[in-house]
């Protein structure tokens, strides 16, 4: 199938499928002889791996590093379950993060009257205050001017 088949097929945009092919993110795409891309099931299921593992955040950088050790001759797979715990870390500190903020929105919400009648009486009087000042430091200046 050329490009714009395994696009649609895949819902990866054709300048992502040659940006991938680029950085080495799925193998070397063979052609046809006219020169267009004929991508079958093995490019399509490398395509949709790179996706996924993108989805779940890993680092092109550390993406090629796993495709690398998934292709090499040799039993990397310590190495590859490695790679893929450490994006597992990452990926729930990021969920941890946004737990904590749902978490806060939530007691927010739940808590809204009673803490903004508060805090807004709390912003009311700082700016009041504020004014004051403002007014006073004014009328000091226009003294000293006079």
């Amino acid at each position: 199938m050329n490009i714009k088949e395994a696009s649609e097929k895949t819902g990866v945009s054709s300048a992502a499928i040659r940006y991938y092919e680029k950085e080495s993110l799925i193998p070397a795409i063979d052609r046809t002889p006219v020169g267009n891309r004929d991508i079958d099931d093995r490019i399509i299921r490398r395509i949709r791996f790179v996706t996924q593992m993108r989805s779940a955040g890993m680092s092109v950088e550390n993406l090629r590093r796993y495709i690398q050790l998934f292709d090499a001759q040799e039993d990397n797979a310590k190495e590859q379950k490695a790679l893929l715990q450490e994006q597992l870390a990452v990926m729930e500190e990021k969920r941890d993060d946004l737990q904590a903020a749902i978490d806060h929105l939530n007691y927010k919400l739940n808590h809204f009257y009673d803490h903004m009648e508060a805090t807004e009486e709390e912003l009311r009087t700082l700016e009041r205050e504020h004014a004051d000042k403002v007014t006073k430091q004014t009328d000091d200046d226009d003294r000293k001017r006079y």
